[in-house]
């Protein structure tokens, strides 16, 4: 199940609840036609306490609803919720919406019974005019739930929504190392791409079609080689990627060190990276290749080998070799210049479909045939 963040409902705060019920009960008791005084007064007080109980509790329990269930959520869907907002307080505070819609009406069928048991109108007045102080009281209560929801709304609609049919590609690495570049190289995503740390603050997802397959790229913020106890929120939602999502990790070292990050930082965050996906195909890219000492002696021969292939339509037969850094031996690749990106994109696609458990051209087991 993809989960669309930003299709979460607007939460209205506690005054604007209370204005929208108070109101419409008043146009409820307009429209009230009976002519013995006490037996419209009644009906009228009735009407009101019904409609506005209505508008409160069906409310709040409509946003309850209509609000993501953590208990529904795929695993890392649930992770990126306690990176942002934290799962406890999303439950707590949505549970406070219950809670007051179950006091409303409760308060409203009380009132109500004396308002039909009495022939006083003036007690019938009294009695409304109780509820609705108590009724107020009660949505007072939950509008600090309220407040927190519209603030964690926010929060949530900016999280990334990843489809779980679709292969994902973790990209991940050290702060400015050149992962939104390369995002933005290998798919549709467009994060922002600058020259100092910490660019990313959330996660980023790119896309690109490959013989009619879609992957899907995640770029995560930048990690520092700290403990997990020491992570902020912003690398808790890296750590909650890497964890939960994506068939294949494509790890960033940059060994010019630009972005102040040391090799052995560097080295030392790609095992704890490894640890945390050890059943994962993992890609070890040199970034900002054009900037390495001694390029690959195929550099041109690549480059015009895939610049030919783009041109052919990208044939299914036709293979392109990986570049490659003399320096590491990792894969090296350039989003300045456009090198070693197809051959690239062709290695992690491969590797996200041999991850793929399902095969889109068989029928699930079971299924009808005629």
């Amino acid at each position: 199940m993809k989960i669309v963040w930003k299709s979460i409902p607007t939460v209205l705060f506690h005054d604007e609840l209370l204005d929208k019920a108070y109101s419409r009960a008043t146009k409820a008791a307009d429209r009230v036609d009976d002519s013995h005084r006490v037996f419209r007064v009644r009906k009228q007080m009735n009407r009101m306490l019904q409609t506005a109980s209505d508008v409160i509790a069906e409310t709040l329990l409509e946003w309850v609803t209509d609000w993501p269930s953590l208990d529904k959520l795929p695993v890392f869907d649930e992770a990126m919720v306690e990176a942002a907002v934290g799962c406890d307080d999303f439950r707590h505070h949505l549970s406070m919406l219950q809670w007051g819609a179950k006091q409303v009406r409760n308060i409203a069928g009380q009132n109500q019974k004396k308002i039909t048991r009495t022939a006083n109108v003036e007690f019938m007045h009294e009695s409304r005019r109780e509820a609705y102080g108590r009724i107020s009281s009660i949505v007072r209560q939950v509008g600090p739930s309220l407040e927190w929801l519209n603030q964690a709304r926010e929060t949530l609609r900016k999280l990334p929504s990843i489809d779980p049919l679709e292969p994902c590609i973790v990209v991940a690495g050290a702060p400015n190392v050149g992962k939104s570049a390369l995002i933005n190289s290998l798919s549709s995503g467009k994060p922002e791409v600058a020259s100092y740390p910490f660019t990313t603050k959330q996660l980023h997802v790119g896309h690109f079609e490959l013989r009619r397959l879609k992957y899907q790229l995640v770029d995560t913020p930048g990690l520092l080689d700290r403990p997990m106890q020491e992570r902020n929120l912003i690398e808790m939602q890296a750590i909650a990627a890497l964890r939960h999502i994506g068939s294949v990790v494509i790890f960033l070292y940059e060994p010019s060190q630009e972005g102040g990050i040391s090799d052995e930082e560097q080295l030392h965050l790609l095992e704890e990276v490894r640890e945390l996906m050890p059943e994962r195909d993992f890609v070890v890219i040199r970034s900002k290749g054009d900037k390495a000492a001694q390029r690959d002696e195929r550099w041109d021969e690549i480059a015009t080998a895939e610049a030919a292939w783009v041109k052919d339509g990208r044939p299914i037969d036709a293979e392109i070799n990986l570049l490659t850094d003399s320096e590491t031996d990792y894969i090296t690749a350039s989003a300045t210049e456009n090198v070693g990106l197809e051959a690239l994109r062709l290695h992690i696609a491969k590797l996200a479909n041999a991850q793929r458990q399902d095969r889109p051209m068989e029928l699930p087991e079971g299924w009808h045939r005629r």
